[in-house]
């Protein structure tokens, strides 16, 4: 079972041949604790949406990604000016993208994860800005932008889990697979 409404997450994991007998978009709530790290919310967040989907005797696999500056939390980007926060902030600076994952086995047992990325970002012009944001991929991303879209042709370095950005590392969710039995390559 999937505890994201993530369709990049549904198709990360189409890409290692896992298709989820269950999608569940867990209902949490994903404010941030006052002075909450990036990496401890992520963590929390995983966790939280795992529990919140939980069915015994059932995998559940939960993840969430968090787009940082040094500890300061970007958000989902709801709207265009939330959008432009992000652009401005991440328009020639390097930022961590954290995505914490969460597994829980069958049998009760859980498996934990956080991958650690730096992505750096050229210095956008005004006219690239307003471009970008015309797209609209913003919508609903950490950070204001999907790797795997537009925002990819901005990328000047990135140093982690490509997949991790986009929203599940692979790398990472294979090892707990396997560590659980699950049969994958």
């Amino acid at each position: 079972m999937l505890a994201s409404s993530s369709p990049r997450r549904l198709a990360l994991l189409a890409q290692i041949g896992i298709t989820p007998a269950a999608i569940i978009a867990p209902d949490v709530d994903e404010t941030p604790t006052h002075a909450e790290p990036p990496r401890i919310y992520a963590q929390r967040m995983a966790r939280t949406k795992a529990d919140a989907v939980a069915v015994p005797g059932r995998f559940v696999l939960a993840a969430d990604t968090v787009v940082a500056v040094g500890r300061r939390i970007l958000p989902k980007a709801a709207t265009e000016h939330e959008a432009r926060f992000c652009v401005d902030l991440l328009s020639g600076r390097r930022h961590h993208v954290l995505t914490a994952v969460v597994l829980t086995a069958p049998d009760g047992r859980r498996a934990e994860r956080l991958s650690d990325s730096v992505v750096a970002f050229s210095r956008l012009t005004e006219p690239q800005k307003r471009a970008w944001l015309a797209l609209g991929e913003w919508d609903g991303k950490a950070g204001g932008y999907a790797i795997n879209g537009v925002a990819a042709v901005f990328v000047r370095f990135l140093s982690g889990s490509f997949s991790g950005v986009v929203g599940l590392p692979l790398f990472e969710t294979a090892q707990m697979l396997r560590g659980f039995g699950w049969p994958i390559p």
